[in-house]
């Protein structure tokens, strides 16, 4: 009731009454071929404050009315032109009329029309790094999980999890919205070309939802609005083991007042992993080959409706799937003789669906940045897997001897519906202060079936069907003031959280109710136009997700198998952080960050011996919480031009957490006897790449990337360094709308994921990919035009790696 009650005084703060003023302003818009340009910005200053303004209509005719009889300038923008501006006096006449306002060209084009730079380039603003994807980056590979290693400050490891800062519990969002597919799943199904730009958010304020302790990554996909029809077109093939291949085609028509857009992408071909682990306490030896044949797709189609100079109406949809083959040998050697050798051979169909619908309404006030926006977002996730085990066991002196055969089939289909509803308020009260209001509604739904013929499942028997539902409500306020050189925002998040969970239709395994306060704080000093502080303070939290809570295997060994727990609670994160950005000329930067972290009620992995079958070496690997925990760090990056021929971006990044974790430890004098012990370590992690572009004339460049990753001991085991150097060259043609890239990663193939452990048993391990591969790339562009695109509010995630909800 409390939270009903709230929304209904902020959303009653929204409408305000401005006082009438006579006189008027008119006038008409157009480039130097006279053609009108509709759209474009009227901004009626008294002296450097806007108090006034308008939008021109179909015609580039522009009307503002009850304008203050006094002297005033007249500022026109639009997007690629350069802004007009001019003096009218209307103290001395009632109305001040603009027969033609004629506006030049840039020389380049702008941010929004689609034009992909042949260097990608770092941006550091307020509240998030945001990093424009040119083609440099888009030969790095095929699809956008391939890319994330080039990225400051993010990491993805073997196994396709991503990390920001060096930690897993950060949130993935593509255009601003959340999905209900895993972080690691989606980012595959992503074509490297589709990407616009990815935008880094380490310490949102109270306006985004407070999930994820390290922060917001938010993927932004190519969407045209140009004028006419307009469109460019990719292709790319990596040789490895074998070729796979990707392609995007992205396109939109824009005839008056509404706009159409469409792109989409696929990736194809098999996917080549392989390593061993070998354990010393009884001399064995796992040798691991994995084989995915994946083919996925991803397409976005939409439409702007303009309903007039102050309304729009847009709709899209965003939909990705993946069909795939993977077959997981697995060959267990005992070297002494002692114990019979296994081989399992497992197989793995797999069929899933996302689906995104967004509908949005926004409406522009008269004063400049005043808006009002509508929104709502329905996101369903299918996905289907048949699984079929075939485990051989040989007799102990006769290893090619079969002693006993056991196969089975596993069956799981997962099923999630995450709907969302917001409402956005901005009103810059005055040139110095702004007030931001809204509120949101999220309800998720969340089922899982899982079926088998394996006589022994740890937990949930044979078959079972879990539900975990979510639903949350929340509404945020911000207060900000900007001075000479100082500027603040104050902002506050309430939220009321609801989460069940149920296992075989039975009693409610485990229920979590509560309501909570997430307060964010900015402070902004600018020394001058070139140098800028900031230090930041935001509450974070990070629920546990379906893949964590459900008791159903994630993937099954012969001797591992991954659970979740039911019983796990949200972690909450304290962030502190100070930033520093340096402006050079040439559009160089510099920017360097510390930040500092109080965790409680950790979540972590936890491996354990498992008590249902007869065999001690079998382990369970799950979650669980632990106590309250710290974390720190700092990072460095540049984008610094040398010469007119060479620029590089260096950035280095460290993070140390005090990590606490569950291990399964021997009991001394036993040798199937396991206690859990707590252990506690300190966790830190280094990361430096270097990005350098050579320009050898104006249709000719080459690239050199270099990649280090130091070695990071952890709870259960003991990392080893990683490091790579990659290289590529980009020709332009055809008046620049055709580029040809060849990239050669990981040139002297030394990419591995090498680690030791001691516990439960003392082994060590190694595993490796195709990282040593040659990517061919084409980009083609067509038609022109310029730019005007609804700006949808930036939403996020939820739940520590899917779902999330409030009105």
């Amino acid at each position: 009731m409390k939270v009903h009650l709230l929304l209904w005084v902020l959303l009653g703060s929204i409408f305000s009454i401005n006082a009438q003023n006579p006189g008027s302003i008119t006038g008409k818009v157009v480039d130097k071929a006279n053609n009108p340009i509709p759209y474009a910005t009227v901004s009626i200053k008294e002296d450097t404050k806007v108090i006034t303004g308008g939008i021109t209509n179909e015609q580039g005719l522009f009307e503002v009315k009850n304008v203050p009889a006094k002297e005033l300038t007249v500022d026109v923008q639009f997007i690629g032109y350069k802004s007009y501006t001019a003096k009218a006096n209307l103290s001395t006449q009632k109305t001040v009329n603009f027969p033609k306002i004629i506006l030049q060209e840039e020389a380049t084009q702008l941010e929004g029309v689609e034009i992909v730079k042949e260097y990608s380039s770092i941006e550091q603003k307020i509240d998030r790094k945001v990093i424009n994807v040119g083609r440099d980056l888009t030969t790095a590979g095929a699809t956008a999980s391939e890319i994330m290693n080039n990225i400051p400050s993010v990491n993805v490891d073997q196994d396709g999890k991503i990390s920001l800062r060096g930690n897993q519990n950060v949130r993935v969002l593509v255009d601003g919205r959340p999905t209900n597919m895993d972080a690691t799943q989606l980012l595959k199904q992503i074509p490297s070309t589709s990407i616009k730009k990815i935008e880094l958010i380490t310490n949102p304020s109270a306006k985004y939802n407070p999930e994820g302790m390290s922060g917001i990554i938010n993927i932004v996909l190519h969407k045209n609005s140009n004028n006419g029809f307009n469109g460019s077109f990719n292709a790319g093939a990596t040789f490895a083991e074998t070729p796979k291949f990707n392609n995007s085609l992205d396109m939109n028509y824009r005839t008056g007042k509404i706009n159409f857009f469409g792109s989409g992408g696929t990736n194809f071909g098999e996917n080549f992993n392989n390593g061993f682990i070998q354990r010393f306490d009884n001399n064995s030896q796992q040798l691991i080959d994995i084989v995915n044949d994946n083919e996925s797709y991803l397409y976005k189609l939409g439409m702007d409706f303009y309903i007039n100079d102050k309304n729009t109406l847009s709709f899209y949809t965003n939909r990705n799937g993946l069909k795939g083959d993977g077959i997981v040998n697995t060959d267990i050697r005992y070297l002494n003789n002692d114990l019979s050798n296994v081989y399992q051979r497992a197989f793995y169909a797999t069929n899933n669906h996302n689906d995104t619908y967004n509908l949005a309404f926004k409406h522009i006030f008269a004063k400049e940045g005043h808006t009002l926006d509508f929104e709502g977002n329905y996101n369903t996730y299918k996905q289907k897997q048949n699984a079929k085990f075939d485990t051989s066991v040989f007799e102990i002196l006769n290893p090619s001897a079969l002693l006993d055969q056991v196969i089975y089939s596993d069956y799981i289909k997962d099923k999630r519906k995450n709907a969302t509803f917001n409402v956005d308020y901005v009103n810059p009260i005055n040139e110095k202060s702004t007030l931001e209001l809204g509120s949101e509604a999220r309800i998720v739904r969340t089922e899982n079936q899982y079926e088998t013929e394996n006589v022994i499942v740890p937990v949930t028997g044979q078959s079972s069907n879990y539900t975990y539902d979510i639903d949350i409500f929340s509404a945020y306020a911000t207060f900000g003031q900007k001075f000479e050189k100082f500027s603040y925002q104050l902002g506050a998040r309430f939220e009321s959280y609801k989460a069940k969970a149920n296992l075989n239709n039975g009693d409610t395994t485990f229920e979590d109710d509560y309501f909570t306060l997430y307060p964010s704080a900015y402070l902004t000093y600018n020394l001058n136009d070139k140098n800028m502080f900031q230090l930041s303070y935001s509450r974070r939290v990070d629920r546990p997700s379906l893949e964590q809570t459900k008791p159903i295997r994630e993937f099954s060994t012969p001797l591992v198998t991954s659970l979740g727990n039911s019983e796990l609670e949200p972690q909450f994160t304290n962030s502190l952080e100070v930033n520093y950005t340096k402006m050079f000329a040439k559009n160089s930067s510099f920017t360097a960050g510390v930040f500092y972290r109080i965790i409680d009620n950790e979540i972590n992995r936890v491996l354990y011996n498992d008590e249902s079958t007869a065999n001690p070496n079998d382990l369970i690997m799950s979650y669980d919480n632990f106590d309250n925990n710290t974390a720190f760090g700092f990072e460095l990056s540049a984008n610094y031009k040398i010469t007119k021929w060479w620029d590089v971006q260096p950035a280095i990044d460290f993070s140390s957490i005090n990590q606490k974790g569950l291990v399964s430890v021997l009991r001394p004098g036993t040798t199937d006897t396991f206690d859990f012990v707590t252990k506690e370590v300190e966790v830190s992690a280094f990361n430096a790449r270097l990005n350098s572009n050579f320009k050898a004339g104006k249709r000719l460049s080459f690239l050199l990337f270099g990649f280090y990753r130091g070695g990071v001991d952890g709870v259960q085991n003991n990392s080893s360094e990683m490091y790579k150097i990659d290289s590529g060259a980009r020709y332009t043609l055809l008046n620049d709308k055709m580029t040809l890239s060849v990239r050669f990663n990981d040139m002297f193939d030394t990419m591995k994921f090498a680690f030791d452990s001691k516990n439960p048993y003392s082994s060590r391990g190694e595993f490796t990919w195709e990282s040593h591969s040659v990517y061919l790339g084409l980009n083609y562009r067509f038609g022109g035009g310029k730019n005007r695109a609804l700006q949808r509010k930036f939403r996020d995630d939820n739940t520590k790696k899917g779902g999330g909800g409030m009105f």
